[in-house]
């Protein structure tokens, strides 16, 4: 197995504990979810080479855990141990960023000494082409 599927394999069971503990006091909602449909199968080789092209595109994910605005005066002045003042509340979701556009909130996990993500709320695409516009 190689190294990305150890990690992932890691990450999948640490947030499955992680998940089983919070449940353990609270009671679990059911989800409906619509059920998936496999359109690959209606595409033709020549769109099916196309998608596959898209998929292999590289993005930038990043996660922001709040803003400032600062004077250049303020900014210089900066040095180790300064702190700055976010525009967030300490427990407030972060922002998931793809290219610069928002694409959902989470909160901050640590698997293994390592920070990742919880996705907590996915922005729907209808609310991400109004931003778009």
């Amino acid at each position: 197995m190689s190294d990305d599927q150890d990690t992932m394999d890691e990450w999948a069971a640490a947030l499955a504990e992680a998940e089983e503990a919070d449940q353990d006091g609270a009671e679990a909602e059911v989800a409906e979810l619509e059920e998936l449909q496999d359109s690959g199968a209606n595409l033709s080789a020549d769109e099916k080479r196309k998608l596959d092209t898209i998929l292999d595109i590289p993005v930038t994910i990043s996660m922001e855990v709040g803003r400032s605005k600062i004077n250049i005066r303020n900014l210089l002045q900066l040095n180790q141990g300064s702190v700055v003042e976010l525009d967030r509340v300490a427990g407030e979701p972060l922002d998931v960023l793809v290219n610069g556009t928002l694409i959902a909130h989470g909160e901050v996990v640590v698997v293994n000494d390592k920070f990742g993500i919880r996705l907590t709320d996915v922005i729907s695409q209808v609310e991400r082409i109004k931003k778009l516009r």
